[in-house]
């Protein structure tokens, strides 16, 4: 019995609709926030490291998690074509991510004077938002585009 290869399966799925691939994405994306935000919770509050390096590796983390997930769950056809191409869509796309999430959380940590849990919480969670608008339409129709 031949086993299929992913280009193999990824080639003769059927495509999945707009809105199958955003569902996917939303609830992929709610596991990697959770990987996001424990990480930046961890070193934010256990270690005592800096915001922006707290932010930082807990971006990197849950966005490299997304990247892998995703790629298999929800944008199908995603592992046929030229991969490198995709790959360096994904860095620059990813690039770009990083430093508006990141910016954006330091800039509201500054700007709103966070000096409780909860504003670290609430401002993570608008620069998640913002984020991951941006990665969803980018990957679409950048990365992942048919």
């Amino acid at each position: 019995m031949a086993v299929a290869s992913p280009d193999a399966e990824s080639a003769t799925a059927p495509k999945r609709s707009l809105v199958t691939q955003l569902v996917r994405f939303i609830a992929i994306g709610g596991i990697c926030a959770v990987i996001d935000f424990g990480t930046y919770s961890l070193l934010l509050g256990l270690a005592g490291w800096p915001v922006w390096l707290s932010k930082s590796i807990s971006f990197i983390l849950g966005t490299t998690t997304s990247y892998f997930i995703n790629r298999r769950f929800t944008f199908n056809g995603a592992n046929t074509g030229n991969t490198k191409a995709k790959a360096a869509g994904f860095a620059i796309i990813y690039t770009t991510t990083f430093f508006v999430n990141v910016g954006t959380n330091q800039l509201l940590v500054v700007l709103l004077n966070a000096n409780e849990a909860w504003h670290y919480t609430a401002i993570w969670v608008v620069a998640q938002g913002l984020g991951t608008m941006i990665n969803f339409v980018m990957l679409k129709w950048v990365v992942f585009r048919d």
